[in-house]
């Protein structure tokens, strides 16, 4: 069970840091491409001393979780839940979510620029 939370926790540490790291670029444009709109989108730019923070989190997180989710199965015991393939299939989705999202923090400041 402690294995599980802690799949968890690293694939959420890794989600939110990734989501903190663009929210001082991608976050304005997201918003304003909606229809939100207002001075208080200004002030999302005073994440971005705080970015390489964040990619640095994320990045942790995300090796933490890889080597946890897609270690061998002969790994794990017969009942922990890294035997159940249905659940390693989620864990894989999620964890692969993830790292598009991260990629895409990492990537934006410089494709940002074609799109203002």
């Amino acid at each position: 069970m402690a294995q599980r939370t802690s799949e968890k926790s690293t694939l959420a540490i890794g989600g939110l840091a990734a989501i903190l790291a663009s929210a001082c670029c991608l976050g304005p444009l997201v918003l304003v491409s909606i229809g939100l709109s207002g001075a208080w989108i200004g002030q999302l730019t005073r994440l971005e001393p705080l970015r390489p923070l964040f990619l640095t989190v994320s990045l942790v997180a995300l090796v933490l979780a890889y080597r946890r989710i897609h270690r061998p199965m002969a790994v794990c015991q017969p009942g922990e839940v890294c035997a159940v393939p249905a659940v390693r299939r989620a864990y894989k989705l999620v964890f692969w979510s993830v790292a598009v999202l991260v990629l895409i923090a990492f990537a934006f400041p410089y494709v940002a620029p074609w799109f203002y």
